[in-house]
């Protein structure tokens, strides 16, 4: 059973407004099981060194957490070794910082052997350059937050067994990266098209890949969907078959966030390739989220790290059940307005994922030799077959075929109304 901590969450500007950026910050802790007791904004013209914020408010910080009995102060910008050592001696209260927290929650919800993998070495390569400064303050912490691995496990707080930990992961994920690229190609092979639900954490993913399995009878399939942050880490695959002939993979990838930790994303980052070779990407939108703006452009940049930029995109605006106007889209690409929750247009985005994956198939007539049974059986179960006729020289084909197919067997065309 996970600890119940009270804190205080802290925050600096330093140009633009972050209100925003705290109240993530809040709903962050609260996903970890924190109670956010009170919040402290400093207005800064650069960071202190020492302790980040000046120190007349680390002596207001430590007043308020004796004051309203706050184990733990929670900052908003990442935190070196030093001054979190610092902090923690002048405060009294467990220090962490957002990558800390986001890291925890990771830790927390990662289930495969490879989510418990990843998120151990981020936590790794977060810990090893901080432990210069804030050594002794890891060890006289005990367990909880900063100090938890995937499974509640105790992260190692030795620079030698952490540097060789951190070697050992490295080679069983690279062994993990070429099982999912043959597995990929096995994918590839059977030619299905894929298309990736990315966006933004607790937009709405797994329930669209649910509301779309639904909708084509495959509730066998469901995964899992809640109402929670980073609900999902390892990537989920499931076959949706439109309609006799139209196929595809669709894949429900982990959530961003805003400042999520680059080491968190170069630990996934073999994960999230899956991304960058998807036929197209479903980019995933709370309509109903003051902020979602933002959150778009949070999306598109992790896209671009990932070099998915330019990659075919559809912006499927969801939760629209519960916003109170329209989104406006500017991205460019083709827009759905849709509830998972209650099937609001989800056919249209069906439509939509359709034409985007299919749109450019070939209509034909062809006529395949009776000794080519093989590849009848191919170009009925892979094209969208709308009339089969058995003719003397053998099997007529009408219908809609994928490019690469139809340059393959377009010696089997019939030109002509034969």
């Amino acid at each position: 059973m996970k600890e119940e901590y009270r804190a205080i969450i802290v925050g600096i500007r330093l140009d633009d407004d972050i209100s925003y950026s705290m109240d993530e910050l809040e709903g962050l802790a609260e996903a970890d099981g924190i109670e956010v007791l009170g919040r402290v904004i400093q207005a800064l013209e650069k960071p202190n060194t020492a302790t980040l914020i000046g120190k007349g408010k680390v002596q207001e910080l430590a007043e308020m957490c004796s004051a309203m009995e706050a184990d733990t102060i929670v900052f908003n910008e990442e935190l070196s070794g030093v001054q979190m050592r610092n902090l923690e001696e002048a405060t009294g209260a467990r220090i962490i910082d957002r990558t800390v927290l986001i890291l925890d929650i990771f830790a927390d919800r990662a289930t495969s052997v490879e989510g418990k993998l990843q998120v151990e070495l981020a936590q790794l390569q977060y810990r090893l350059p901080r432990l210069t400064g804030f050594g002794k303050a890891l060890s006289r912490l005990g367990g909880g937050i900063g100090t938890r691995g995937p499974g509640e496990k105790k992260l190692e707080t030795d620079r030698r067994h952490i540097a060789r930990r951190i070697d050992d992961i490295k080679a069983e994920l690279r062994k993990a990266g070429l099982n999912r690229q043959i597995q990929r190609a096995g994918r590839d092979k059977s030619r299905l098209p894929v298309a990736a639900l990315v966006g933004y954490t607790n937009s709405g993913k797994s329930a669209i890949m649910n509301s779309l399995l639904s909708m084509t009878e495959r509730d066998d399939k469901l995964v899992k969907s809640e109402d929670m942050l980073f609900a999902t880490l390892d990537t989920k695959h499931r076959k949706i078959a439109v309609e006799q002939g139209c196929e595809f993979i669709l894949i429900d990838t982990v959530g961003f966030v805003s400042k999520l930790p680059h080491g968190l994303v170069e630990a996934f980052k073999s994960t999230l390739e899956e991304v960058k070779d998807a036929d197209l990407l479903i980019h995933t939108v709370d309509s109903s989220y003051e902020n979602r703006d933002f959150q778009i452009e949070v999306t598109n940049k992790v896209i671009d790290e990932l070099g998915a930029g330019g990659k075919r995109k559809i912006m499927a605006y969801n939760k629209m059940d519960l916003a109170d106007e329209r989104p406006l889209d500017v991205s460019g690409h083709e827009a759905v307005y849709i509830s998972a929750r209650t099937g609001e247009n989800m056919d249209h985005l069906l439509s939509a994922i359709k034409e985007a994956l299919f749109g450019d198939r070939k209509r034909a007539r062809l006529r395949i030799p009776y000794d080519k049974g093989a590849v009848t059986s191919y170009l009925c179960e892979n094209g969208e077959i709308t009339a089969i006729e058995y003719q003397p020289e053998g099997t007529m084909l009408e219908g809609s075929f994928d490019p690469g197919d139809y340059q393959k067997y377009r010696k089997f065309e019939i030109n002509g109304e034969e």
